[in-house]
């Protein structure tokens, strides 16, 4: 602002000068409490700009939350494998009785623990019932026979091995007691042939016949 300079000599105007400058320091204070300051009493439009740094995203895993003991013990495979257990400690008294309560076993869950009794006993017969048990529940489309075909698909090719293994172990048990028998035929055939040569050298020499010769008496 530009002042003429006659209005600083006239006395007269002393009184409106002092009012104005009054006024001009009035303004510039409030002009200075409008500014921003900053955290230190500086002007905050004199601070540089600190650029802003994003902080990295955060991946969180998912947590698989553990199934409660009331679904684990719902479910029918685990309790089907724990009857396995519990089959597999069983003596052979206890299995023949186990074998009598099952019955027939009408239901997948029955079918499979009555074959898994069976293929404990580790006899032939045994085993091919439990194998048509197997089946039958594998053949099932009901809801209670698809929740235990992985298990029983399992057991089947078990018990399939298991009778692979029985029938060669039969076969090997037929040679060795056909081999035994023969080793028996040739020592009995040993013995009677030694029998024979005891006799013969057990038999007393036949007489002389020349003249003169003096015979003894046996």
């Amino acid at each position: 602002m530009f002042l003429n300079p006659d209005f600083f000599e006239k006395p007269s105007h002393r009184p409106l000068r002092a009012g104005l400058l009054a006024s001009i320091v009035v303004a510039m204070l409030a002009a200075g409490c409008a500014s921003p300051v900053g955290p230190h009493g500086s002007d905050a439009a004199s601070q540089p700009a600190t650029p802003t740094v994003a902080a990295p995203p955060v991946i969180c895993q998912p947590v698989t939350p553990e199934p409660p003991a009331a679904l684990l013990a719902a479910d029918p495979i685990i309790n089907l494998l724990a009857y396995a257990e519990r089959a597999r400690r069983m003596p052979p008294a206890e299995l023949s009785q186990e074998v009598v309560r099952l019955g027939d076993a009408a239901g997948p869950t029955e079918q499979v623990q009555l074959a898994l009794v069976l293929s404990q006993l580790h006899l032939l017969p045994e085993l091919i019932r439990a194998q048509d048990l197997l089946s039958r529940v594998l053949a099932n489309a009901g809801a209670e026979a698809k929740a235990l075909h992985p298990l029983a698909g399992l057991l089947a090719a078990r018990l399939a091995e298991q009778r692979r293994l029985e029938d060669l172990l039969d076969k090997q048990t037929q040679q060795t007691r056909e081999v035994q028998r023969r080793l028996d035929q040739t020592n009995e055939r040993l013995e009677a042939l030694k029998a024979i040569e005891r006799s013969l050298t057990n038999r007393p020499l036949p007489a002389a016949n020349s003249r003169g010769s003096h015979v003894p008496s046996p």
